[in-house]
């Protein structure tokens, strides 16, 4: 298992403060969740067969930061930390996050889109922060990610290629399409996840703004 941390070739040149709010409301929705139970889940996260008939969808927007238990928020929450601030300082934070949310929408819309029929509750960010991985991909290729290795029971921190890691990890959910796990009355979809890069690496450049600070030489892998 590989946990990635941050960019370790370069900084932010300002604080992420989009990044860090996304997170709050993220960890607030989260709690309101935990407060409501499933009715909480059933009525804001997203059922395909509505959203095909044409209602509840408002749910592809609250669905986006709902999440299924502390795992998947904990999980979500370090990729979007690892990935989101160098994507904000480039793109600014109204083009961030437009492009955030835009992923987000997408990456629900391509789960309904391949299963319009279900009437399993899909929730979680993963979508979007797929689609800041997917601009990572095609901004920042050649930086090192530092990243905790699990090795059985050891651990050790290493530098991984940014392009190495978001491929692979794109590629696990190729081979789990199809693959929906069920939490606490909700599901988590892999296509969401590949719809989500797909934009990130097709719409990334689009939201560019000011160039970012470049690594020093010996930070290029």
């Amino acid at each position: 298992m590989l946990i990635p941390l941050s960019d370790a070739s370069r900084r932010p040149m300002t604080f992420p403060f989009v990044t860090a709010a996304i997170i709050a409301v993220n960890v607030l929705v989260f709690i309101a969740e935990l407060a409501g139970g499933d009715d909480f889940v059933n009525k804001w996260s997203l059922i395909p067969a509505n959203i095909s008939s044409g209602t509840g969808l408002i749910t592809i927007v609250t669905s986006m930061f709902m999440h299924a238990s502390w795992s998947h928020i904990l999980g979500n929450m370090v990729f979007l930390w690892a990935f989101g601030p160098e994507m904000e300082d480039m793109m600014g934070p109204l083009r961030y996050v437009i492009f955030y949310l835009v992923g987000g929408v997408i990456a629900m819309l391509a789960q309904v889109i391949a299963d319009p029929h279900s009437s399993v509750p899909n929730l979680g960010a993963s979508g979007a922060i797929a689609a800041v991985m997917g601009g990572f991909l095609v901004t920042f290729p050649r930086d090192r990610i530092k990243s905790v290795l699990f090795l059985g029971w050891f651990f050790k921190i290493t530098l991984i290629p940014a392009a190495l890691l978001i491929v692979v990890w794109f590629l696990l959910q190729l081979v789990s399409v199809g693959s929906i796990t069920d939490a606490q009355g909700g599901g988590v979809a892999y296509l969401a996840h590949i719809g989500g890069t797909i934009y990130g690496v097709a719409a990334a450049r689009l939201f560019e703004g000011r160039k970012p600070i470049a690594p020093p030489d010996d930070a290029i892998v």
